[in-house]
């Protein structure tokens, strides 16, 4: 009989509700319990330099912290400074393709006056110093990573800079007000210079300034200046290790095999043969996420892992679980809409009746997987004093305290170490961490069955795209009357589709009046729209999870089009109409828009034959971004020639982090466009398992993208997220100018 292993529960920790909240204040939140400041594990920085102090003491008040001065503000566990001058600034988030392990040391390097040739970068841990400064816990999320850690990287460097100009003060004998900095130099009025890396020991044991001046941003040298990435030699020479790299002495690898229904147990194992293949070293049965149970091959590889777990004989028991088929969903769905739901907005529908002219419209939207390069994986390595993971957590704080639930242990004897990840696009930051808790359980049973190493959970390719937490389906219909002008005098809409936080520990502070936030996110702003907007969330036994730019991958579709379709309705211009509807109450909407049409020649040059525009813009994470493509069709399939950016996202830090954000986003938009990129059930089983049957763009299908920005010095906004929600209406608004039929579903449909 296979060995069984449960994990422990505990609670966690209510300042997570705080995640996403467009509102939050300026200052950090506070935390919920003092274990969450003093999470295991010094900062690794080691040597002498700036930086040595472990920012788990310093959370507690280390000797030469400024008492006013919280952990996430202390230079001490952000900056390391070498003999030899070299700046290593660690990054608070996870960098998975977003490039803030270049745009935060920027911005730190700005204020630091640091050498750039010589900056460095590496990630951070579960250590409290690195939580959000705003929200209190750690996570990388809601493109606030720049948005949020602006000031804060800006004082670390402006920080660390006054203490090696009072280090060189002292040991000139000189005023610090008489000194200035240069390129990793304090530079002495008589042109004495004294470089960092020897002035570094001496500054450490200074105290750490609570206030500094920062720089005038037109004398920003960094800031704004497009700057190649830290990490891109070495990933574009295949030397870039990631999370599923790791390779630890005596290191083994486990593979999972998973039930075909969410949910399902069991009936029966035959694990003789799985035993038999060499490298084997376990065959164990685990709890899994969601009440499931599977079986986990441990050997001393992938590949013999994999052999193994394809040698078993399983059975398993499904008639307790319901089974979620993707056809009977959808009448489901369009019942449901028929119904009385929530209300998000209310405004009158009586107009409704007597417009002169309507539109009734159903946008159906699939599931869709996160499909990162790189599968899940955690790697775990237990202790007589505690554990340590490597993984590529995008919440290693809340990761960390849930390994600590299913060792046994408490949070500070876990320590998370942050890893490089190949996307993520939210997989990577869920409630219920559920590859770590299936991860730790694992290295926790091969342990109890005498395996006393290191253990690598790896998910393969199959397993991560048939393994849940997909961005929800979602049906929306909408009614609009509308006169000969344009105007809308009543839009009635309704969204069905399950809520991604109720029943996380994010429901309290993200379900209003049973309405999920995130999923009317995008709805009706920036026009100013008298529309009654209800809402439906139907439990369905699919696990589902923010996907890059959650609620607006499907609301920016619906608005954007909808829009169109009244403007070719009305006979207007969709630049022209836009522009009137937003008015002047958001500037930043219009000014993302008029830069792309500018950009694009949009209404001034000539397309080739068979080609047209097509027209949307966006707000989501607080940046906004239009689009203006051009596409046509060819055999009967659309095709995306050229897409002009408009972003404003206030003040660039690095434009070429932008632009390749803003690529990024066009070619995961155009993805979902694309016929066979939807998860679909039958009968409970995810009919796809790998790129052939869940279609991704290929090289030839990419247009050639231009993207610009409207000059701003306001503080930054993010921009992980924000190309994404516009492009697939700007593309299906130029199919529907070829075609004069609208296209009412992601994938497209043309037939």
């Amino acid at each position: 009989m296979l060995p069984h292993y449960s994990p422990h529960t505990d609670e966690l920790p209510h300042a997570l509700q705080k995640m996403l909240m467009r509102d939050a204040p300026a200052e950090a939140a506070a935390l919920p319990r003092r274990s969450f400041l003093k999470l295991a594990g010094a900062s690794g920085l080691g040597g002498f330099a700036l930086g040595a102090f472990p920012a788990a003491a310093l959370a507690q008040g280390a000797p030469a912290a400024a008492a006013g001065l919280k952990p996430t503000q202390q230079p001490l566990a952000f900056v390391q400074i070498a003999k030899n001058g070299e700046v290593t600034v660690v990054v608070n988030r996870l960098d998975f393709g977003q490039g803030v392990q270049t745009a935060l040391p920027m911005i730190l390097a700005e204020e630091l006056d640091a050498d750039w040739a010589l900056v460095r970068s590496r990630h951070g841990s579960n250590d409290g110093a690195y939580v959000d400064p705003l929200w209190g816990m750690h996570l990388t999320g809601g493109s606030t990573a720049i948005k949020h850690s602006y000031t804060q990287y800006r004082e670390l460097g402006a920080r660390t800079r006054a203490m090696l100009v009072n280090a060189a003060a002292a040991q000139w004998k000189l005023e610090p007000a008489v000194l200035r900095t240069q390129a990793g130099f304090v530079v002495a009025p008589d042109g004495r210079k004294l470089g960092y890396g020897a002035l570094a020991e001496a500054a450490m044991a200074l105290p750490v300034p609570e206030q500094v001046t920062l720089k005038d941003p037109k004398n920003f040298r960094l800031i704004g200046k497009a700057t190649g990435r830290l990490d891109a030699q070495a990933k574009s020479s295949g030397r870039q290790n990631f999370g599923i790299d790791m390779a630890l002495p005596g290191q083994l690898t486990a593979l999972v095999a998973r039930p075909p229904v969410f949910g399902a147990k069991l009936a029966s194992v035959d694990d003789s043969a799985a035993r038999a293949i060499p490298g084997v070293k376990a065959v164990l049965r685990v709890p899994l996420d969601r009440g499931a149970e599977g079986v986990a091959v441990i050997a001393t590889g992938y590949w013999p892992a994999r052999q193994g777990r394809e040698a078993l004989k399983l059975q398993w028991a499904t008639d307790a679980v319901e089974k979620v088929d993707s056809a009977r969903q959808l009448v489901a769905y369009r019942e449901l809409a028929k119904q009385p739901g929530a209300r998000h907005f209310d405004a009158d529908m009586a107009p409704l009746a007597a417009a002169p002219l309507k539109i009734d419209a159903e946008f159906v939207f699939p599931y869709l997987a996160h499909a990162p390069m790189e599968p899940l994986n955690c790697t775990v390595q237990i202790g007589a004093e505690g554990a340590q993971l490597w993984v590529g957590s995008q919440m290693p704080g809340l990761d960390g305290m849930a390994a600590a639930a299913v060792l046994g242990l408490k949070p500070e004897q876990v320590k998370v170490h942050v890893q490089m990840a190949g996307g993520g696009f939210g997989r990577r930051a869920i409630p219920t961490s559920d590859y770590v808790v299936e991860a730790c359980g694992i290295a926790k049973a091969a342990r109890a069955a005498g395996l006393n190493a290191p253990v690598r959970t790896v998910w393969s390719r199959e397993d991560d795209i048939a393994g849940g937490y997909y961005r929800p389906m979602h049906l929306h219909t909408a009614r609009i009357g509308f006169n000969a002008q344009g105007q809308v005098l009543a839009w009635d809409h309704v969204i069905v589709g399950q809520s991604i936080v109720t029943g996380s520990p994010f429901e309290g502070g993200m379900v209003k009046n049973g309405v999920d936030q995130t999923a009317v996110e995008g709805m009706r702003a920036p026009y100013p729209l008298p529309m009654r907007l209800s809402v439906h969330h139907p439990r369905q036994n699919v696990p589902v999870l923010w996907w890059r730019s959650v609620g607006s991958t499907h609301t920016a579709y619906v608005m954007e089009t909808l829009i169109d379709d009244i403007a070719r309705a009305t006979k207007q211009d969709p630049v022209a109409y836009r522009m009137k509807l937003i008015g002047d109450k958001h500037p930043r909407h219009r000014a993302a828009l008029q830069l792309a049409v500018d950009q694009s020649g949009y209404g001034k040059k000539k397309l080739p034959a068979g080609r047209a525009w097509g027209v949307a813009v966006h707000e989501s994470f607080d940046s906004v971004v239009a689009y203006v493509v051009e596409a046509s069709l060819k055999d009967g399939q659309p095709m995306l020639h050229r897409v002009t950016a408009g972003v404003h996202c206030n003040v660039v830090i690095n434009p070429k982090t932008v632009e390749a954000q803003v690529q990024g986003s066009v070619l995961m938009g155009l993805a979902t466009c694309l016929p066979g990129h939807a998860i679909t059930l039958k009968e409970g089983v995810v009919e796809q398992r790998n790129f052939g049957d869940f279609a991704l763009p290929r090289i030839h299908q990419m247009p050639q993208i231009s993207v610009h920005t409207v000059p701003s010095a306001e503080p930054p906004t993010g921009m992980g997220e924000p190309g994404l929600p516009p492009l697939a209406p700007a593309f299906a608004n130029a199919i529907a100018q070829l075609t004069g039929k609208p296209l009412r579903q992601l994938p497209f449909q043309l037939a």
